[in-house]
């Protein structure tokens, strides 16, 4: 087989690997300067006040839920999503309440959950689902109108744009998370971060991320004694590496590039697939939302296609698709904690069972998009006129 597509993965350069060399040889490893660094950059690039990179965005989100202090409240988030982000929730003894997505967006339906809100809910995550931005207007009137919390999981939207604001710059949210896994716009190995603008919420997730320690505002000691520290609250230890975000750095100063990239891409597929194929539809941009593209989702028609046979075609000559995501709410946990099951959220569970995602990264060449174009077209040429049942 020539071609191995998969549908996402890293892009290192010789300068990410070089940044990372300089930074092995250096004094600092861990928790130093360099970690400083990357998070000062990446809050100036999304227009937020502070960053706090941790380990991986699934502590972020775990962190930024500790934070806000919402125990034995509610929260809403979307069943269309990797299971950190209601875990996120559970984690901090938040019950989770899921609402279904818009059709279109794929996005949270915010209508539905403005219905959805009664006295004990306290947070919402809206989940910026593929790298498109929900309607930030309409969550900041739901964050006025009811006094509501938001945590923006933005794990797909690093460098993606609401109107003229940034996602990340936490002009309507508590805190906006990251992912820098290494399929996300850009990677640090595994590592994620919080953005906000709360001086103290940013003080709160830096000490939980640290154990819950503190060299500040001492409760029994003396801060002016070099070795003293307190543990103030139970916290976790979910530090990110220097070496780590070296390579962040180094990622960060090519991520307009990256996106561009993507967004190319992007383009070719609506227009030589999405255009050219009756039965299959992909996410709707509405104006003045800026998509970032971490992922690529295209949906069938399933009175028409076949969606594994699809994958697995497509499998056969070297293009590995996925599907993101099964919605959480028939994970096993949430199906037996809240009584979900099949039938809860229809549009979500719709779009579950006729969607794929293409592949879709900055190393991938002209001829690699051409692949997976005529690949596709062909593969779903065969269904056209030929019913099938559900898959």
């Amino acid at each position: 087989m020539e071609k191995q597509l998969n549908y996402g993965r890293q892009t290192i350069e010789q300068d990410d690997i070089d940044a990372v060399v300089e930074t092995l040889k250096g004094d600092w490893l861990t928790q130093g300067p360099t970690v400083d660094l990357f998070e000062k950059e990446l809050a100036s690039y999304c227009g937020a006040k502070h960053a706090i990179a941790v380990c991986n965005g699934t502590a972020a989100l775990f962190i930024a839920n500790r934070a806000i202090n919402c125990s034995a409240q509610r929260g809403i988030t979307t069943p269309l999503t990797f299971v950190a982000t209601p875990n996120g929730f559970e984690y901090s003894k938040i019950e989770t309440q899921f609402v279904d997505i818009d059709r279109g967006t794929l996005n949270i339906d915010l209508e539905k959950a403005t219905e959805a809100i009664d006295i004990r809910t306290r947070v919402i995550s809206p989940v910026h689902f593929a790298g498109l931005p929900c309607d930030m207007d309409y969550i900041a009137w739901m964050r006025k109108k009811y006094n509501i919390i938001v945590i923006e999981d933005a794990c797909h939207a690093l460098g993606a744009s609401f109107g003229n604001d940034k996602i990340g710059c936490c002009k309507h949210s508590e805190f906006t998370i990251f992912s820098f896994h290494p399929v996300k716009h850009i990677t640090t190995g595994e590592g994620g971060a919080l953005l906000t603008n709360d001086d103290e919420l940013a003080k709160r997730a830096r000490r939980i991320r640290n154990h819950g320690i503190s060299k500040d505002d001492m409760t029994y000691g003396r801060s002016s004694d070099p070795w003293y520290y307190e543990m103030q609250e139970l916290g976790v230890n979910a530090r990110i590496t220097d070496i780590q975000c070296a390579l962040g750095l180094s990622q960060l100063n090519k991520l307009d590039r990256f996106v561009a990239r993507r967004k190319e891409i992007a383009e070719r597929y609506k227009k030589e697939i999405i255009s050219n194929n009756f039965g299959i539809r992909t996410q709707y941009v509405p104006k003045g939302v800026d998509h970032s593209y971490h992922l690529f989702v295209v949906m069938f028609d399933c009175a028409i296609f076949d969606r594994r046979t699809i994958l697995n075609k497509l499998k056969d000559k070297g293009i590995n698709c996925q599907i993101h995501y099964i919605p959480c709410h028939l994970q096993p946990y949430y199906r037996n904690k809240y009584n979900y099951g099949n039938g809860f959220f229809p549009n979500a569970e719709d779009y579950y069972k006729s969607c794929l995602s293409l592949p879709i990264y900055p190393l991938m060449t002209d001829e690699d998009v051409d692949y997976v174009i005529k690949t596709f077209n062909e593969v779903t040429k065969e269904f056209k006129n030929k019913p099938n049942k559900v898959h």
